[in-house]
Protein backbone atom coordinates (compact mmCIF):
# COMPACT_ATOMS: atom_id res chain seq x y z
CA UNK A 1 0.00 0.00 0.00
CA UNK A 2 1.20 3.40 -0.61
CA UNK A 3 1.82 5.95 1.86
CA UNK A 4 1.30 9.50 0.25
CA UNK A 5 0.66 10.90 -2.87
CA UNK A 6 4.08 11.29 -3.68
CA UNK A 7 4.48 7.73 -3.96
CA UNK A 8 1.14 7.34 -5.63
CA UNK A 9 1.94 9.24 -8.03
CA UNK A 10 5.76 7.80 -8.84
CA UNK A 11 4.13 4.49 -8.64
CA UNK A 12 1.93 5.16 -11.52
CA UNK A 13 4.70 6.68 -13.65
CA UNK A 14 6.78 3.61 -13.58
CA UNK A 15 7.31 2.69 -17.20
CA UNK A 16 5.58 -0.83 -17.29
CA UNK A 17 7.24 -3.21 -19.99
CA UNK A 18 4.32 -5.12 -21.82
CA UNK A 19 5.00 -6.97 -25.24
CA UNK A 20 1.78 -7.22 -27.14
CA UNK A 21 0.83 -10.59 -29.13
CA UNK A 22 -1.13 -9.75 -32.31
CA UNK A 23 -1.51 -9.57 -35.88
CA UNK A 24 -0.15 -6.33 -36.76
CA UNK A 25 0.04 -3.16 -39.56
CA UNK A 26 0.59 -2.85 -42.17
CA UNK A 27 -1.49 -6.41 -42.44
CA UNK A 28 -4.90 -5.50 -44.03
CA UNK A 29 -6.87 -7.23 -40.68
CA UNK A 30 -9.12 -5.60 -37.96
CA UNK A 31 -7.09 -6.98 -35.08
CA UNK A 32 -3.65 -5.62 -36.75
CA UNK A 33 -5.47 -1.73 -36.62
CA UNK A 34 -6.93 -2.22 -33.27
CA UNK A 35 -3.39 -3.12 -31.88
CA UNK A 36 -1.73 0.00 -33.55
CA UNK A 37 -4.67 2.39 -32.47
CA UNK A 38 -4.51 0.72 -28.51
CA UNK A 39 -0.80 0.98 -28.50
CA UNK A 40 -0.28 4.57 -30.10
CA UNK A 41 -2.86 5.38 -27.18
CA UNK A 42 -0.86 3.95 -24.47
CA UNK A 43 2.63 4.96 -25.52
CA UNK A 44 1.60 8.45 -24.71
CA UNK A 45 0.58 8.04 -20.90
CA UNK A 46 3.44 5.07 -20.92
CA UNK A 47 6.27 6.83 -22.64
CA UNK A 48 9.64 5.94 -20.81
CA UNK A 49 8.84 2.05 -22.24
CA UNK A 50 7.46 2.11 -25.47
CA UNK A 51 5.38 -0.90 -26.62
CA UNK A 52 6.81 -4.25 -28.50
CA UNK A 53 4.93 -6.60 -31.00
CA UNK A 54 5.19 -10.22 -31.02
CA UNK A 55 3.52 -10.32 -34.63
CA UNK A 56 1.91 -13.35 -36.22
CA UNK A 57 3.35 -13.71 -39.69
CA UNK A 58 2.61 -15.67 -42.55
CA UNK A 59 5.32 -17.50 -43.62
CA UNK A 60 4.22 -16.90 -47.56
CA UNK A 61 3.63 -13.21 -46.43
CA UNK A 62 6.72 -10.35 -47.19
CA UNK A 63 5.02 -8.01 -45.16
CA UNK A 64 7.44 -5.45 -43.88
CA UNK A 65 6.80 -4.75 -40.64
CA UNK A 66 7.76 -1.05 -38.63
CA UNK A 67 10.52 -1.39 -35.94
CA UNK A 68 7.70 -2.41 -32.88
CA UNK A 69 7.74 -5.78 -34.13
CA UNK A 70 10.26 -7.30 -32.25
CA UNK A 71 9.67 -10.32 -33.13
CA UNK A 72 7.90 -12.10 -35.72
CA UNK A 73 6.04 -16.04 -35.17
CA UNK A 74 5.22 -18.26 -38.48
CA UNK A 75 1.58 -19.07 -38.05
CA UNK A 76 1.58 -22.15 -39.26
CA UNK A 77 4.23 -23.32 -37.38
CA UNK A 78 4.26 -24.79 -33.51
CA UNK A 79 7.80 -24.64 -33.08
CA UNK A 80 7.59 -20.77 -33.65
CA UNK A 81 5.41 -20.24 -31.50
CA UNK A 82 7.39 -22.50 -28.39
CA UNK A 83 10.24 -20.30 -29.57
CA UNK A 84 8.54 -17.03 -29.36
CA UNK A 85 7.43 -17.80 -25.57
CA UNK A 86 11.40 -18.46 -25.11
CA UNK A 87 11.99 -14.82 -26.14
CA UNK A 88 9.78 -13.56 -23.89
CA UNK A 89 10.75 -15.32 -20.66
CA UNK A 90 14.76 -14.07 -21.73
CA UNK A 91 12.98 -10.49 -22.49
CA UNK A 92 12.52 -7.50 -19.80
CA UNK A 93 8.97 -7.99 -20.17
CA UNK A 94 6.54 -7.21 -17.51
CA UNK A 95 3.73 -8.33 -18.87
CA UNK A 96 1.91 -10.10 -21.47
CA UNK A 97 -1.34 -8.36 -23.76
CA UNK A 98 -2.50 -10.75 -26.25
CA UNK A 99 -4.90 -9.79 -28.35
CA UNK A 100 -6.61 -13.13 -29.15
CA UNK A 101 -8.73 -13.67 -32.26
CA UNK A 102 -8.94 -17.49 -33.23
CA UNK A 103 -8.64 -16.84 -36.79
CA UNK A 104 -4.70 -15.42 -35.91
CA UNK A 105 -2.90 -18.65 -34.54
CA UNK A 106 -2.22 -21.76 -36.23
CA UNK A 107 -3.56 -25.20 -35.06
CA UNK A 108 -6.90 -26.51 -34.73
CA UNK A 109 -8.63 -23.80 -33.59
CA UNK A 110 -6.01 -21.96 -33.41
CA UNK A 111 -4.49 -24.27 -30.43
CA UNK A 112 -1.01 -23.03 -31.21
CA UNK A 113 -0.99 -20.28 -29.10
CA UNK A 114 -2.16 -22.29 -26.04
CA UNK A 115 1.33 -23.80 -25.66
CA UNK A 116 3.00 -20.72 -25.78
CA UNK A 117 1.29 -18.83 -23.37
CA UNK A 118 1.30 -21.75 -20.86
CA UNK A 119 5.32 -21.25 -20.77
CA UNK A 120 5.42 -17.57 -19.79
CA UNK A 121 6.86 -16.64 -16.57
CA UNK A 122 4.97 -13.32 -16.29
CA UNK A 123 1.80 -12.24 -15.84
CA UNK A 124 -0.42 -12.86 -18.95
CA UNK A 125 -3.49 -10.21 -19.97
CA UNK A 126 -6.08 -11.61 -22.92
CA UNK A 127 -8.48 -9.57 -24.53
CA UNK A 128 -10.93 -11.76 -26.38
CA UNK A 129 -12.40 -10.50 -29.59
CA UNK A 130 -14.57 -13.52 -29.79
CA UNK A 131 -15.93 -15.86 -27.29
CA UNK A 132 -17.15 -18.78 -29.41
CA UNK A 133 -21.00 -20.12 -27.23
CA UNK A 134 -19.58 -23.77 -27.59
CA UNK A 135 -17.15 -24.45 -24.77
CA UNK A 136 -17.06 -27.87 -25.82
CA UNK A 137 -15.71 -27.70 -29.56
CA UNK A 138 -12.24 -27.03 -30.21
CA UNK A 139 -12.98 -23.03 -30.01
CA UNK A 140 -14.23 -23.66 -26.66
CA UNK A 141 -11.39 -25.63 -25.29
CA UNK A 142 -8.53 -23.21 -26.51
CA UNK A 143 -10.57 -20.46 -25.01
CA UNK A 144 -10.85 -22.21 -21.83
CA UNK A 145 -7.09 -22.79 -22.04
CA UNK A 146 -6.11 -19.47 -22.42
CA UNK A 147 -8.56 -17.77 -20.00
CA UNK A 148 -6.94 -20.13 -17.22
CA UNK A 149 -3.62 -18.88 -18.07
CA UNK A 150 -5.15 -15.28 -17.85
CA UNK A 151 -4.74 -13.18 -14.91
CA UNK A 152 -7.24 -10.53 -16.09
CA UNK A 153 -9.14 -11.12 -18.85
CA UNK A 154 -10.61 -7.79 -21.44
CA UNK A 155 -14.13 -7.89 -23.57
CA UNK A 156 -15.25 -4.96 -25.01
CA UNK A 157 -19.35 -5.58 -24.04
CA UNK A 158 -21.20 -7.23 -20.97
CA UNK A 159 -22.62 -9.99 -23.11
CA UNK A 160 -19.14 -11.50 -23.95
CA UNK A 161 -18.84 -11.32 -20.00
CA UNK A 162 -21.94 -13.07 -18.66
CA UNK A 163 -20.48 -15.54 -21.36
CA UNK A 164 -17.35 -16.13 -20.46
CA UNK A 165 -18.86 -16.98 -16.52
CA UNK A 166 -22.02 -18.91 -17.79
CA UNK A 167 -20.17 -21.23 -19.81
CA UNK A 168 -16.43 -21.23 -18.91
CA UNK A 169 -16.93 -20.40 -15.23
CA UNK A 170 -14.29 -17.85 -15.40
CA UNK A 171 -14.28 -16.05 -11.88
CA UNK A 172 -16.52 -12.28 -12.72
CA UNK A 173 -13.66 -10.91 -10.42
CA UNK A 174 -11.12 -11.49 -13.26
CA UNK A 175 -13.17 -9.87 -16.61
CA UNK A 176 -13.10 -6.52 -17.18
CA UNK A 177 -15.05 -4.46 -19.84
CA UNK A 178 -13.09 -1.73 -21.56
CA UNK A 179 -14.81 -0.68 -24.95
CA UNK A 180 -13.60 -0.53 -28.41
CA UNK A 181 -11.01 2.38 -28.85
CA UNK A 182 -12.41 5.25 -31.07
CA UNK A 183 -10.83 8.37 -32.79
CA UNK A 184 -11.63 11.68 -30.45
CA UNK A 185 -13.64 13.71 -33.13
CA UNK A 186 -15.27 16.66 -33.02
CA UNK A 187 -18.91 16.66 -32.92
CA UNK A 188 -20.05 17.96 -36.42
CA UNK A 189 -22.90 17.46 -39.22
CA UNK A 190 -22.07 15.71 -42.89
CA UNK A 191 -22.10 18.97 -44.73
CA UNK A 192 -18.85 20.08 -44.66
CA UNK A 193 -17.66 16.31 -45.76
CA UNK A 194 -20.03 16.39 -48.36
CA UNK A 195 -18.95 19.68 -50.17
CA UNK A 196 -15.42 18.48 -50.49
CA UNK A 197 -16.67 15.81 -52.38
CA UNK A 198 -19.50 17.33 -54.44
CA UNK A 199 -22.37 15.36 -52.74
CA UNK A 200 -23.88 17.79 -51.14
CA UNK A 201 -27.37 17.12 -52.35
CA UNK A 202 -26.93 13.32 -52.00
CA UNK A 203 -28.40 11.55 -48.92
CA UNK A 204 -25.26 9.30 -48.40
CA UNK A 205 -25.26 5.64 -46.74
CA UNK A 206 -21.96 4.14 -45.93
CA UNK A 207 -19.91 1.38 -44.28
CA UNK A 208 -16.45 0.81 -44.20
CA UNK A 209 -15.40 -2.96 -43.97
CA UNK A 210 -13.07 -5.50 -45.47
CA UNK A 211 -15.69 -6.71 -47.71
CA UNK A 212 -17.03 -10.62 -47.27
CA UNK A 213 -20.11 -12.21 -47.58
CA UNK A 214 -21.14 -11.88 -43.71
CA UNK A 215 -21.49 -8.33 -44.18
CA UNK A 216 -24.64 -8.47 -45.34
CA UNK A 217 -24.21 -5.82 -48.22
CA UNK A 218 -26.61 -7.35 -51.15
CA UNK A 219 -29.47 -6.54 -48.00
CA UNK A 220 -28.56 -3.06 -47.88
CA UNK A 221 -28.31 -2.72 -51.57
CA UNK A 222 -31.73 -3.76 -51.82
CA UNK A 223 -32.60 -1.55 -49.09
CA UNK A 224 -31.48 1.10 -51.44
CA UNK A 225 -33.36 0.30 -54.28
CA UNK A 226 -36.75 1.12 -51.84
CA UNK A 227 -35.10 3.95 -50.80
CA UNK A 228 -34.54 5.24 -54.23
CA UNK A 229 -38.20 5.31 -54.77
CA UNK A 230 -38.69 8.44 -52.47
CA UNK A 231 -35.22 9.57 -52.25
CA UNK A 232 -33.50 9.33 -55.67
CA UNK A 233 -30.84 11.31 -54.84
CA UNK A 234 -29.75 8.41 -52.26
CA UNK A 235 -25.96 7.09 -52.76
CA UNK A 236 -24.57 4.23 -50.81
CA UNK A 237 -20.55 4.04 -50.30
CA UNK A 238 -19.37 -0.03 -50.33
CA UNK A 239 -15.98 1.08 -48.89
CA UNK A 240 -13.34 -0.88 -48.41
CA UNK A 241 -11.44 -3.81 -50.37
CA UNK A 242 -12.67 -7.47 -50.57
CA UNK A 243 -11.10 -9.04 -47.32
CA UNK A 244 -7.43 -10.41 -48.28
CA UNK A 245 -8.33 -14.23 -46.92
CA UNK A 246 -11.27 -14.25 -49.33
CA UNK A 247 -9.37 -12.22 -51.96
CA UNK A 248 -6.80 -15.05 -52.06
CA UNK A 249 -9.48 -17.96 -51.65
CA UNK A 250 -11.97 -16.83 -54.57
CA UNK A 251 -10.93 -13.26 -55.86
CA UNK A 252 -13.19 -10.80 -56.68
CA UNK A 253 -15.93 -12.76 -56.17
CA UNK A 254 -18.46 -11.65 -54.06
CA UNK A 255 -17.93 -8.12 -55.38
CA UNK A 256 -18.64 -9.04 -58.93
CA UNK A 257 -22.11 -10.41 -57.48
CA UNK A 258 -22.89 -7.60 -55.56
CA UNK A 259 -21.96 -5.14 -58.68
CA UNK A 260 -24.02 -7.51 -60.66
CA UNK A 261 -26.75 -7.14 -58.03
CA UNK A 262 -26.47 -3.16 -58.37
CA UNK A 263 -26.81 -3.96 -62.04
CA UNK A 264 -30.45 -6.25 -61.70
CA UNK A 265 -31.77 -3.56 -59.56
CA UNK A 266 -30.84 -0.58 -61.46
CA UNK A 267 -29.60 1.41 -59.10
CA UNK A 268 -26.13 2.20 -60.70
CA UNK A 269 -26.29 6.07 -59.62
CA UNK A 270 -27.23 5.15 -56.12
CA UNK A 271 -24.31 2.62 -55.36
CA UNK A 272 -20.70 3.53 -55.22
CA UNK A 273 -17.52 1.12 -54.73
CA UNK A 274 -14.72 2.63 -53.10
CA UNK A 275 -11.91 0.02 -53.20
CA UNK A 276 -9.44 0.74 -50.77
CA UNK A 277 -7.80 -0.40 -47.82
CA UNK A 278 -7.69 3.51 -46.34
CA UNK A 279 -5.46 5.25 -44.15
CA UNK A 280 -6.85 6.23 -40.46
CA UNK A 281 -7.24 9.97 -41.92
CA UNK A 282 -8.98 9.00 -45.23
CA UNK A 283 -11.45 6.74 -43.01
CA UNK A 284 -12.69 9.65 -40.88
CA UNK A 285 -13.11 11.47 -43.96
CA UNK A 286 -14.93 9.03 -45.26
CA UNK A 287 -16.96 8.42 -42.15
CA UNK A 288 -17.78 12.18 -41.86
CA UNK A 289 -19.34 12.38 -45.49
CA UNK A 290 -21.92 9.57 -44.57
CA UNK A 291 -25.37 10.77 -43.03
CA UNK A 292 -26.47 7.19 -41.48
CA UNK A 293 -24.26 4.67 -41.03
CA UNK A 294 -25.66 1.40 -42.11
CA UNK A 295 -24.04 -2.37 -40.83
CA UNK A 296 -26.42 -4.56 -42.26
CA UNK A 297 -24.02 -8.35 -40.94
CA UNK A 298 -25.12 -11.92 -40.75
CA UNK A 299 -23.78 -12.87 -37.64
CA UNK A 300 -26.05 -12.71 -34.67
CA UNK A 301 -23.00 -13.58 -32.23
CA UNK A 302 -20.44 -10.82 -33.61
CA UNK A 303 -18.81 -9.21 -30.22
CA UNK A 304 -16.88 -6.70 -31.65
CA UNK A 305 -17.23 -3.97 -34.84
CA UNK A 306 -14.34 -1.49 -34.92
CA UNK A 307 -16.14 -0.06 -37.77
CA UNK A 308 -19.70 0.60 -36.21
CA UNK A 309 -17.25 1.85 -32.97
CA UNK A 310 -16.14 4.63 -34.97
CA UNK A 311 -19.44 5.63 -36.67
CA UNK A 312 -20.60 6.08 -32.60
CA UNK A 313 -17.89 7.91 -31.87
CA UNK A 314 -17.87 9.94 -34.90
CA UNK A 315 -21.48 10.90 -33.95
CA UNK A 316 -23.50 9.04 -36.39
CA UNK A 317 -26.77 8.05 -36.99
CA UNK A 318 -26.96 4.58 -37.53
CA UNK A 319 -28.79 1.19 -38.59
CA UNK A 320 -27.55 -1.89 -38.01
CA UNK A 321 -29.04 -5.57 -37.73
CA UNK A 322 -29.08 -6.64 -34.35
CA UNK A 323 -25.93 -8.60 -33.70
CA UNK A 324 -24.45 -8.87 -30.10
CA UNK A 325 -22.53 -5.67 -30.67
CA UNK A 326 -24.73 -3.48 -31.79
CA UNK A 327 -27.37 -4.66 -29.65
CA UNK A 328 -25.54 -2.98 -26.76
CA UNK A 329 -23.89 -0.10 -28.08
CA UNK A 330 -27.04 1.26 -30.16
CA UNK A 331 -29.26 0.57 -27.03
CA UNK A 332 -31.32 3.73 -25.17
CA UNK A 333 -31.89 5.22 -28.59
CA UNK A 334 -27.82 5.37 -30.10
CA UNK A 335 -29.28 3.79 -33.39
CA UNK A 336 -31.84 1.74 -35.02
CA UNK A 337 -31.82 -2.70 -34.95
CA UNK A 338 -33.28 -3.81 -37.61
CA UNK A 339 -33.75 -7.70 -38.10
CA UNK A 340 -31.54 -9.51 -40.12
CA UNK A 341 -31.71 -10.05 -44.11
CA UNK A 342 -35.04 -7.97 -44.24
CA UNK A 343 -34.14 -4.87 -46.77
CA UNK A 344 -37.36 -3.48 -46.34
CA UNK A 345 -36.98 -2.63 -42.41
CA UNK A 346 -33.70 -1.24 -43.40
CA UNK A 347 -35.09 0.91 -45.88
CA UNK A 348 -37.90 2.08 -43.61
CA UNK A 349 -35.30 2.75 -40.98
CA UNK A 350 -33.43 4.72 -43.29
CA UNK A 351 -36.30 6.58 -44.65
CA UNK A 352 -38.06 7.08 -41.41
CA UNK A 353 -34.45 9.28 -39.90
CA UNK A 354 -34.47 11.14 -43.12
CA UNK A 355 -38.32 12.06 -42.40
CA UNK A 356 -37.37 12.92 -38.78
CA UNK A 357 -34.57 15.24 -38.67
CA UNK A 358 -35.14 16.17 -34.75
CA UNK A 359 -35.06 12.40 -33.95
CA UNK A 360 -32.26 11.68 -36.14
CA UNK A 361 -30.18 14.82 -34.47
CA UNK A 362 -31.15 13.62 -30.96
CA UNK A 363 -29.92 10.04 -32.11
CA UNK A 364 -26.73 11.45 -33.32
CA UNK A 365 -25.83 13.24 -29.76
CA UNK A 366 -26.90 10.35 -27.97
CA UNK A 367 -23.95 8.84 -29.96
CA UNK A 368 -21.60 10.98 -29.87
CA UNK A 369 -22.04 11.40 -25.84
CA UNK A 370 -21.36 7.42 -25.96
CA UNK A 371 -18.46 7.84 -27.99
CA UNK A 372 -16.84 9.80 -25.81
CA UNK A 373 -16.25 7.26 -23.52
CA UNK A 374 -14.91 5.27 -26.00
CA UNK A 375 -12.07 7.14 -26.98
CA UNK A 376 -8.59 6.07 -27.60
CA UNK A 377 -6.77 8.12 -24.82
CA UNK A 378 -9.98 6.80 -22.15
CA UNK A 379 -9.50 2.97 -23.50
CA UNK A 380 -5.76 3.40 -23.20
CA UNK A 381 -5.83 4.64 -19.28
CA UNK A 382 -7.88 1.72 -18.48
CA UNK A 383 -5.88 -0.74 -19.94
CA UNK A 384 -2.90 1.03 -18.21
CA UNK A 385 -4.61 0.96 -14.99
CA UNK A 386 -5.28 -2.87 -15.22
CA UNK A 387 -1.49 -3.39 -16.32
CA UNK A 388 -0.52 -1.85 -12.69
CA UNK A 389 -3.03 -3.58 -11.06
CA UNK A 390 -2.05 -6.82 -12.36
CA UNK A 391 1.27 -6.46 -11.53
CA UNK A 392 0.72 -5.02 -8.47
CA UNK A 393 -1.41 -8.37 -7.34
CA UNK A 394 1.22 -10.54 -9.35
CA UNK A 395 4.35 -9.19 -7.00
CA UNK A 396 2.05 -9.07 -3.58
CA UNK A 397 1.14 -13.03 -4.80
CA UNK A 398 -2.45 -12.21 -4.57
CA UNK A 399 -5.41 -13.81 -6.26
CA UNK A 400 -6.40 -11.72 -8.99
CA UNK A 401 -9.76 -9.92 -8.10
CA UNK A 402 -9.18 -6.41 -10.42
CA UNK A 403 -12.15 -4.96 -9.46
CA UNK A 404 -11.69 -4.32 -5.99
CA UNK A 405 -9.39 -1.70 -4.17
CA UNK A 406 -6.67 -0.97 -6.77
CA UNK A 407 -8.46 -1.19 -10.08
CA UNK A 408 -11.81 0.43 -10.84
CA UNK A 409 -12.28 0.68 -14.91
CA UNK A 410 -12.34 4.70 -16.01
CA UNK A 411 -14.49 3.46 -19.36
CA UNK A 412 -17.37 1.58 -18.29
CA UNK A 413 -20.63 2.98 -21.27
Amino acid sequence: MKNSYAEILEYQQEPLNVIYIASYIPRKCGIATYTKDLTNAINLLNSRSMAEILVMHRADSKTDYPWEAKYKVDDTNLASFLGAADYINKSHANLVSLQHEFGLYGGNGGEYIVPLVESLKVPLVTTFHTVVADPDSNYGMVLRRIAARSEAIVVMMNQPADRLVKYYGVPRKKIVVIPHGVPDLPFNNSRASKSKRRLTDRLVLGNINLLSPGKGIEYALEAVAEISRQYPEVLYLVIGQTHPDLLKAEGEKYRNYLKRRVRELDIRNNVRFINEYLSLNDLIDWLKTIDIYVTPYLDPQQVTSGALAYAIGAGKACVSTSYIYATEVLADGRGVLVPFRDPGTIAKAVIGLQKNNTRRKDMQKKAYEYGRLMTWPNVAQSHLQLFRSVLHRHACQQPADIHEDNFVPSVQP
